[in-house]
């Protein structure tokens, strides 16, 4: 059994996982390393680059359904003691995984631990989080980061930077790099498949704890993240936003989902802000109303959930799966998967000459509206 797993997963990221793959090595120390590259249906030469330029390393495919299911596919083709899950847009600069996994061998009841990051232009970037919940998304709807008292009691994130240089126990940490032993993972189970990206690693935090492990953060190491690369994305903003509410639909009762939901659908609103004339937007845009791009975002996370049926609680997709299908009323005959009973043939199905089992699927995990299938966006991990 080898010491480490390092997972990292790659949708088209072939130009950051040179100096991600470089650093890993480099910073291995004297531990036996498993570097596992889980190609997400990537076309743009991921497999011949790691092959070519990284022979320690191996090269597993998998279909494009997540960041879950690419590093679950991951897990389940290691044997190690401890797993790390490595956005491929990081970089090791200080410390060794030998080091961090001798300290997590001190603490046995650790089953969790993120590590300090830095972004591109040195400024330290907060991974130390508390668990969500309809305050704390009040908060960030009325920017509570931006108060004068009181982020440090409704805030989700930890702010205080000085506190980063310490070990301290927290609710859960980034999944850009989030190191989980074997253990603990086996015990709380392997990410949930249902939530394509963002929000996965709440809810594996969240079953760790309850699984009796701590989950904390270690200062022993720092890695370099390029945190929002992609940049500000409609789809972005709307798949983070269908997350939160497929987390809520998971972990939270009706009454506090309720209160969650409505605090999303506010803070997306007031993101949204009021459309001005295209010629006075550069010049007199206050600097409270967000941009064109921020608009667009907003609405489509609005959007996003406003479209949410109560299917994703049974299947893993993506906001735009969900959406393609969309119809503001329902189909006739339309048979929610997971449900008995038999499925008339729907009259989208009719039209499209499809028999009635391409609508129902109820035996299959990963079962998708009979609609067409939408672009997948590039992974902004």
């Amino acid at each position: 059994m080898q010491d480490l797993a390092v997972i990292v997963v790659s949708t088209n990221e072939a130009n950051w996982l040179q100096p991600c793959l470089s650093s890993v090595f480099e910073h291995a120390g004297p531990i036996s390393l498993d570097v596992v590259v889980a190609d997400n249906e990537s076309t743009d030469g991921t497999r011949e680059l790691v092959e070519r330029e990284f022979p320690r390393a191996r090269v597993i495919t998998c279909r494009n359904r997540g960041f879950s299911h690419a590093n679950n596919r991951g897990i389940m083709a290691t044997n190690a003691r401890y797993v790390l899950l490595l956005n491929p847009d990081t970089e090791v600069l200080e410390g060794t995984f030998a080091h961090l996994v001798n300290d997590l061998d001190d603490r046995s009841t650790v089953g969790a631990v993120g590590v300090k990051q830095v972004t591109p232009d040195g400024a330290l970037f907060p991974t130390v989080r508390r668990f969500p919940n309809a305050l704390r998304a009040w908060g960030e709807a009325l920017a509570y980061e931006r108060w004068p008292f009181g982020s440090q009691l409704i805030g989700e994130r930890e702010l205080d930077l000085e506190r980063y240089n310490h070990e301290l126990e927290c609710d859960w940490t980034s999944g850009s790099f989030l190191l989980l032993r074997r253990e603990a993972l086996e015990s709380a189970g392997f990410l949930d498949e249902r939530f394509f990206i963002y929000s996965e690693e709440t809810d594996l935090c969240l079953r760790v704890k309850r699984a009796g492990w701590e989950v904390r953060h270690l200062p022993c190491m720092t890695i370099l993240h390029h945190a929002g690369k992609a940049g500000l994305s409609p789809k972005v903003a709307a798949q983070e936003a269908f997350a939160r509410l497929q987390f809520a639909r998971k972990n939270f009762s009706p009454l506090h989902r309720t209160a969650y939901v409505a605090a999303l659908y506010v803070q997306h609103l007031l993101r949204a802000g009021f459309p001005l004339g295209a010629e006075r937007r550069a010049a007199s845009r206050p600097r409270w109303v967000p941009s064109v791009v921020q608009r667009r975002a907003a609405r489509s996370a609005c959007c996003s959930a406003a479209r949410v049926p109560r299917t994703c609680r049974r299947r893993p997709t993506a906001w735009w799966r969900v959406a393609a299908d969309w119809q503001p009323r329902p189909l006739v005959g339309r048979v929610c998967p997971g449900l008995s009973g038999s499925a008339p043939t729907s009259a989208r199905c009719k039209s499209e000459q499809r028999p009635a089992e391409a609508c129902t699927t109820r035996s299959t995990p990963n079962a998708r509206p009979c609609g067409g299938r939408a672009s997948k966006p590039e992974s902004p991990r």
